[in-house]
């Protein structure tokens, strides 16, 4: 189904309207499993994308391209899972792509339809569905893609190494795998968990709070130094060069993201390479905090 959106005072409302297709369910008990205590992703989601313009999505087609080591996607095939708020999907269909999308989170799913909506209306060249990477069946049944591409997404399903392997069962040969997965800090790690598993517990009012108490811990230093280089607040305006994200609204995901596991390199290596991948690019948060990047290559015929 696709979606209109109108605005309200805290980010766009999506509504369904009546003829966008195959929206799958979500089975009992991997997406709502603890969703008491889940991270409602898609409504933070739902809040970026009010912010979504041509700037951000040209940014996130050039993190593909440079990410895959690619000029574009033409010809390809790009499984995008835990898509959220759909930014890479529509990239990966601007550069060309056969592109499916999926998310279990139903607000999420509500957010790429509305992207696939505003940019490619009735196109058959970009599937959107809802289900989740813990469902061995439905990821048995969507085929086999040249990109398979989950962007801090297993991490938060609550059985990460399940959802790993899960996410290895659509690469074609030849195909990438591309992951970006939290990096294990020891007890550092361990009182995230426990920041973000009191987050979702608090009543709505106080949450915005202990978001600010965490802005100034993550952000503090950065933007005292920013201010004594006589660039207030430049790390922060210049954070959607990257990838096109916003800072809020991935300060608001990191504090929140939960369930949330990590992991070392050396695991995620160990775990791909004994399913026949070859890491063909890494990139580490050299042991603190955030994602370690990981491009796959199934053995297999070359692309």
């Amino acid at each position: 189904m696709t979606q209109k959106i109108r605005k309200q005072g805290r980010g766009p409302t999506l509504q369904p309207a009546a003829d966008v297709s195959s929206l799958a369910k979500t089975p009992a008990g991997t997406a709502r499993r603890g969703s008491a205590r889940r991270f409602q992703f898609g409504r933070n989601w739902r809040r970026f994308l009010e912010h979504v313009d041509n700037e951000r999505i040209g940014e996130a087609e050039e993190s593909l391209k440079h990410i895959l080591e690619v000029p574009g996607l033409v010809g390809k095939s790009f499984l995008d899972i835990g898509a959220g708020s759909g930014l890479f999907s529509l990239a990966a269909r601007r550069l060309g792509a056969r592109v499916q999308s999926f998310d279990a989170d139903p607000e999420a799913v509500a957010c790429i339809a509305e992207l696939k909506r505003r940019y490619f209306p009735s196109d058959d060249s970009w599937k959107v569905e809802q289900a989740s990477v813990l469902e061995t069946a439905y990821m048995q049944s969507v085929g086999q893609f040249d990109v398979v591409y989950s962007w801090g997404v297993l991490h938060h399903t609550g059985t990460m190494w399940q959802a790993l392997e899960n996410a290895q069962l659509p690469v074609a040969p030849g195909g990438k795998l591309c992951l970006a997965i939290y990096n294990d800090q020891g007890s550092a790690s361990q009182r995230w968990r426990a920041i973000k598993r009191l987050y979702n517990r608090l009543p709505g009012p106080l949450r915005l709070p202990m978001l600010c108490v965490c802005l100034m811990r993550l952000w503090g230093p950065t933007m005292v130094r920013d201010l004594l280089r006589g660039g207030p607040f430049r790390t922060w305006v210049s954070y959607r060069s990257a990838r096109g994200m916003s800072a809020w609204h991935d300060l608001v995901d990191w504090v929140g993201g939960y369930p949330f596991e990590v992991a070392r390199p050396e695991e995620v290596f160990d775990r791909c390479c004994r399913k026949g991948f070859a890491l063909v690019k890494l990139k580490t948060c050299g042991g603190g905090r955030g994602c370690n990047e990981f491009v796959f290559v199934k053995s297999g015929r070359s692309e």
